[in-house]
């Protein structure tokens, strides 16, 4: 009778101690490093300069979702940033990503890196990428909102040095390429590809032998990070999500909080099943020597009534 309940003490503690021990490490570690990625926009940063009428029109940001009761659409925007020793960088790509769980999906668009606007908070006309040379993350969100005229709840700012690691952890990721080319020693053929970490940053980064432009260059950005959510909606097991954010950690940095995260997981991730994917129509034009992505009026109306329709009014 001893020996059975030996038995049954080690079976219970295989089954159950064990398993729920690994499973409050591994709680206990993401919890960690979710909090070591989580930075506070800055502040302190010099008063908006209303360089043209639309500064001092920017809608007034929503509470967090933390505050919602059910789940509520959001924007976040991702910064994917070329930082050097001493020196801030620039951000190599903006891109907003507008989710919307009732209706299931999440649109996407780039904000040309070139496209020449006011820089809020700077006193200048200039490319919206230097926003983040000019005052990092939050003079960055403020730029892009006065360009959209539409709030942004959330930031991720990716170093993309450190992209490729993050590819990896899910396995790989696969896009449809449009031309073929070759890049930075790796050959891209047209059709369904699979690339690893350092193949997705090199496709990512071509953009002189597109005929589009930096606008092609922007269409693959956006595939590869359909590709990254598509792999990430689909994580089934805590061995990969902590394998995830261990490279997440040293890569990048969020305003999202880990209660947040815990949130998007429970009531997000299954309602979603769609990414839409827009694109901001605008023509090159070269001012005093320098060459800019002109976007007119027009235009920024058209994806501001997109995006507003698209969060609900």
């Amino acid at each position: 009778m001893r020996i059975w309940r030996k038995w049954w003490v080690w079976l219970l503690i295989v089954l159950v101690v064990v398993p729920a021990g690994y499973m409050t490490y591994v709680y206990q570690s993401i919890k960690s490093t979710a909090n070591q990625i989580y930075e506070e926009r800055e502040e302190g940063l010099p008063p908006v300069v209303p360089v043209s009428t639309v500064d001092q029109n920017v809608p007034v940001k929503p509470d967090k979702l933390k505050n919602a009761d059910q789940p509520v659409p959001f924007t976040v925007l991702m910064l994917g940033v070329d930082e050097r020793p001493n020196d801030r960088g620039r951000s190599d790509t903006l891109m907003l990503m507008a989710v919307n769980p009732a209706k299931g999906s999440i649109m996407m668009f780039n904000v040309p890196r070139d496209t020449r606007t006011s820089i809020v908070g700077h006193g200048k006309v200039d490319k919206i990428n230097h926003a983040y040379a000019f005052g990092g993350v939050d003079m960055s969100i403020r730029s892009v909102e006065n360009f959209l005229q539409y709030p942004i709840d959330y930031y991720v700012k990716v170093n993309m040095e450190g992209f490729s690691q993050i590819i990896d952890s899910l396995g790989g990721v696969t896009v449809r390429n449009q031309m073929e080319f070759d890049y930075a020693g790796y050959h891209f053929g047209e059709g369904i590809l699979k690339l690893s970490g350092e193949e997705a940053l090199a496709y990512s980064r071509m953009r002189f032998e597109d005929p589009k432009g930096d606008l092609g260059r922007n269409a693959r950005q956006r595939e590869i990070i359909k590709g990254i959510l598509d792999n990430a909606m689909r994580i089934t097991t805590v061995f990969k999500l902590e394998a995830l954010l261990d490279d997440v950690g040293g890569s990048v940095k969020t305003d999202i909080s880990f209660d947040e995260m815990k949130r998007f997981v429970t009531d997000y991730l299954q309602k979603l099943d769609r990414i839409d994917q827009v694109e901001i129509q605008g023509r090159g034009q070269t001012i005093d020597g320098i060459w800019y992505y002109i976007v007119d009026q027009n235009e920024k109306e058209r994806i501001h009534s997109l995006l507003s329709d698209f969060m609900g009014g």
